[in-house]
């Protein structure tokens, strides 16, 4: 069977699901990295893929992704109890109703007073303002000073918020270069070592102070206490990758919000029920945000050992994708897939292994993302928000290419005279 991983590198969230429609129902059987590979998708199929017994994740992911997105000796590459007992401490910080709900207060604030600026560079010579390059600003800020980041500099070394949009510059290359071979991957490799290396650090400063932790903890508090399984501290560089994996996709929540403000844009009719209606209407929005625009192509695990998929052998070593994108547009569970439509999801939520842009299966011991409710709450807190600014968007390139992984608008969406 051919390699399609060159295929995968040129066509980008095309490449799966038009491979399924030429195959015809059923599993789809490729190859990828040299290795043979079948592609799944459904609800059903979500459910096999992240049963432990069926996928495995240590040394299924490539060491380009290690060293960009994820970072070496992660919770993402770990299985059993192993990943279990690493498992629950994000679980403990990022599914707790209270501490999400003071990460999006402080969204919130940041959004208020970013709002601010933009409005007062109305008097200023350059008034445009590109969204994706601000709200990652914003979010990041908010999240650092949740978790226990500080982002302050001595008034002498420059500009205060130099090391505040250094921190964003980095968690975004760290998202935007993990899936190509180019610039942006080497400057991924770049930022991540930056912040690996800068959160050690903060580490064994928090580790060597010997002062009570706050009550919950931060996330930083958090990481340097946790012990493993053997009750083995986290080596300060792997406590550093676990806080960039709370800070990272948190701020990879800018994806979606600007994809939200191009939804609203494209229809201009749904701004003032989205700016008036309150919390339900809000999380529908945000549901078809994340069910529409294209995030994670798909996910993937090796096979421990053979396995049955409805009578088609895989083979134990055999690369399984889920396909993601390929779900949340499959015409079998959405009607008209590729229509924006909030309504869809107005009044109801989404089952647990229907919607999955960030993954499926249970989050509280499996590999689903536990960063999930914060980007719902992040969401709800800015796109009403979004609807609500008075603003104008002046031409310019807003075309979202599917062949780059992961994608955004174009211009990254610039807004000018906000009001």
């Amino acid at each position: 069977m051919l390699d399609h991983t060159l295929p995968l590198l040129a066509q980008g969230y095309a490449w799966l699901p038009d491979l399924t429609r030429r195959k015809g129902p059923g599993p789809v059987r490729t190859r990828l990295m040299g290795r043979p590979a079948i592609a799944l998708r459904g609800p059903e199929a979500v459910s096999f893929f992240y049963d432990e017994n069926h996928v495995r994740r240590r040394t299924a992911l490539p060491e380009p992704v290690l060293s960009t997105l994820f970072g070496k000796g992660a919770v993402h590459t770990l299985d059993g109890e192993e990943h279990r007992e690493r498992k629950a401490m994000f679980v403990s910080a990022l599914k707790d109703a209270t501490a999400v709900t003071a990460l999006a207060e402080r969204v919130a604030e940041e959004w208020e007073r970013t709002v601010k600026e933009w409005a007062d560079k109305e008097w200023a010579d350059d008034s445009h303002v590109t969204l994706f390059d601000e709200v990652s600003l914003l979010i990041t800020r908010a999240v650092c000073a949740w978790a226990g980041v500080p982002l302050t500099r001595h008034p002498n070394s420059g500009h205060p918020d130099d090391e505040a949009r250094q921190t964003a510059h980095d968690l975004v290359a760290m998202v935007d270069g993990f899936a190509t071979a180019g610039p942006r991957h080497w400057k991924a490799r770049r930022a991540r070592k930056r912040q690996e290396e800068r959160i050690a650090r903060l580490i064994e400063e928090t580790r060597s102070a010997g002062h009570e932790a706050l009550d919950p903890p931060t996330v930083v508090e958090a990481v340097a206490a946790h012990r493993e399984a053997d009750g083995r501290l986290l080596d300060p560089r792997t406590a550093a990758v676990e806080v960039l994996n709370v800070l990272r996709p948190t701020v990879a929540v800018t994806w979606f919000a600007v994809f939200g403000a191009h939804a609203l844009h494209r229809h201009p009719a749904l701004r003032e029920r989205l700016a008036t209606e309150g919390e339900g209407y809000a999380r529908a929005f945000a549901h078809e945000v994340r069910r529409f625009y294209p995030f994670a192509p798909f996910v993937a695990g090796l096979a421990p050992s053979d396995l049955d998929w409805h009578g088609e052998r895989i083979a134990e070593g055999s690369m399984i994708l889920l396909d993601l994108y390929g779900q949340n547009h499959d015409p079998g569970l959405w009607e008209a897939p590729y229509t924006f439509d909030p309504e869809r999801f107005d009044g109801r939520e989404p089952g647990r292994d229907e919607l999955v842009p960030q993954g499926g299966g249970e989050a509280s011991a499996g590999h689903r993302c536990p960063g999930e409710d914060v980007t719902m709450a992040v969401l709800t807190t800015l796109l009403p928000r979004l609807a609500r600014l008075d603003y104008r968007v002046p031409e310019q390139d807003l075309r979202i290419p599917l062949h780059r992984v992961p994608t955004r608008p174009r211009s990254g969406f610039v807004i000018t005279d906000v009001r």
